[in-house]
């Protein structure tokens, strides 16, 4: 039986037995093989009564196999007595669509004491839901609304204001729209208020209060003001161009370029696609300072590509959500780091094992093989995102290969990196990723159902301002773990 090296200095720090510690690592390597082949294993269907760690992890490759035998295996866990099984079964459940979970995943969402139960029910909700046109009644609208509204948990209250999107096309559309305007006049919360407004924008931009998305406008967050001003591109109508125009000179340079696209929404122009050149007057952030970090050396490889096996996934912080916030982030611990420098300054990206083991292992694979060095930034969308990870430079080459998607539930706000994904009839395929990734601009959560968050901007944002077509990447190497 083979130990690996980090498994072996987990054990000695930790003053475990050498036996515990490959029997622990045998586990973690089931659940990987499983979630690799999309298998139900009945190893790791045990692994459910195994400490929580451990059984989280195996809800989360169970919800991933989107097999339906998997719900009658998890179901009965959602009233497991520990919260984080409980969270992460309520999320399985909605990667699973399991229909028959929605009554629990309300009343969990409602009632359950852990903030991050709450949070991953309301997720599920906003999966079932979506999935299936039939099953949003007005209850279990209210249960979400309540939950923007009112949960003591500001993370949980803005997530449900994101799961209340998916009654958009229901009766009783207007009432959404007017108690999402409630909850975002109470709201003091800047983080929960873009929520909101992102949800009036993307669901109820025509029946919304006029009044609330003119007061979006004024926000003292940009990120509510981008929403709004998103709201306002999608409404239109009278009056529309007047209270836009003067976002031109916002104070943000993401409102400013989403006011030019929302503009252009309202005059029937097409979005610009491609940013090539810089918008005259664009008001930039500071310039990030470079960062000086000294990169870890590249380690020695074999030549040629190919995906990563199980044997390939690195430690990773254990799956334990005490908080709504542990599930939208970073597990505490450790995390790898890499620094993208560009021909127009660095970005410093903290990646997350803990929630995408084979998407992190592939980006530091490719990066330690200086696959992604001189890529150039070939999809630049205003407000939207950057993407690169393309050896031929115009999106349609890749490594060769593809890896498993690992959905999660970390949301995709401003700054996160994710996987890009091959596209067939307007749909995204699962299952497609390989080489190519995108950081988010400003939030983009109707991404969060069908692609992988793997990480999270630490340091750029200024850098990701000045970006244009014609930018590079320099290089990708990996910084010390933090």
């Amino acid at each position: 039986m083979r130990i690996s090296a980090a498994l072996l200095l987990a054990a000695l720090f930790a003053g475990i037995s050498l036996s515990t510690a490959a029997a622990a690592g045998d586990d973690s390597r089931a659940i990987a093989v499983a979630e690799l082949e999309r298998t139900i294993d009945p190893a790791v269907v045990g692994l459910l009564d195994a400490q929580p760690a451990l059984a989280a992890r195996a809800a989360l490759a169970l919800g991933r196999t989107k097999q339906p035998a998997a719900r009658a295996i998890l179901r009965p866990r959602l009233d497991a007595r520990d919260a984080t099984l409980r969270a992460f079964v309520a999320y399985a459940e909605g990667l699973l669509t399991d229909s028959s979970a929605l009554s629990q995943e309300a009343r969990l969402a409602r009632d359950d004491a852990s903030s991050a139960v709450r949070y991953a029910a309301l997720d599920a909700i906003d999966r079932i839901v979506g999935a299936d046109n039939i099953l949003g009644t007005p209850a279990l609208a209210a249960t979400v609304l309540h939950a923007a509204r009112f949960d003591s948990d500001a993370v949980v209250r803005g997530h449900a204001a994101l799961a209340s999107v998916v009654f958009r096309a229901r009766p009783g559309a207007t009432n959404v729209a007017a108690r999402l305007a409630a909850a975002y006049a109470a709201e003091r919360d800047a983080t929960v208020r873009w929520h909101e407004m992102w949800a009036l924008y993307r669901g109820y931009a025509f029946v919304a209060p006029r009044a609330t998305l003119v007061r979006g406008l004024r926000d003292r967050s940009d990120l509510v003001r981008i929403e709004a001003v998103r709201a306002w591109g999608k409404r239109g109508g009278p009056g529309a161009l007047q209270l836009l125009q003067p976002l031109l000179h916002d104070p943000s340079w993401r409102v400013q370029e989403q006011t030019r696209e929302s503009l252009f929404q309202i005059a029937k122009k097409p979005f610009t696609e491609h940013r090539v050149t810089l918008p005259v007057g664009l008001h930039l952030p500071p310039a990030d300072p470079q960062n000086t970090e000294p990169a870890l050396p590249r380690p020695a490889v074999t030549p040629g590509l190919a995906a990563p096996g199980p044997d390939d996934l690195l430690p990773a912080p254990p799956l334990v959500a005490h908080v709504a916030a542990e599930l939208n982030g970073a597990m505490p611990g450790t995390h790898p780091r890499v620094r993208v420098r560009t021909t127009k300054g660095d970005l410093v990206v903290r990646l997350f094992p803990e929630w995408a083991p084979y998407t992190v292992a592939n980006f530091l694979r490719l990066a330690s093989r200086g696959y992604y060095d001189n890529n150039r930034w070939f999809r630049i969308v205003p407000d939207f995102v950057v993407q690169s990870g393309d050896p031929n430079d115009n999106g349609e080459g890749d490594a060769g290969f593809t890896i498993p998607a690992e959905e999660n539930p970390v949301e995709q706000r401003a700054g996160i990196i994710s996987m890009g994904l091959n596209y067939k009839d307007n749909h995204p395929l699962r299952d497609s990723a390989g080489s190519q990734f995108y950081l988010t601009i400003s939030p983009q959560p109707h991404l969060d159902r069908d692609f992988t968050v793997y990480g999270e901007l630490e340091q750029g944002m200024g850098t990701i301002a000045r970006l244009i077509e014609s930018d590079r990447i320099v290089s990708v190497d990996r910084l010390p773990d933090r």
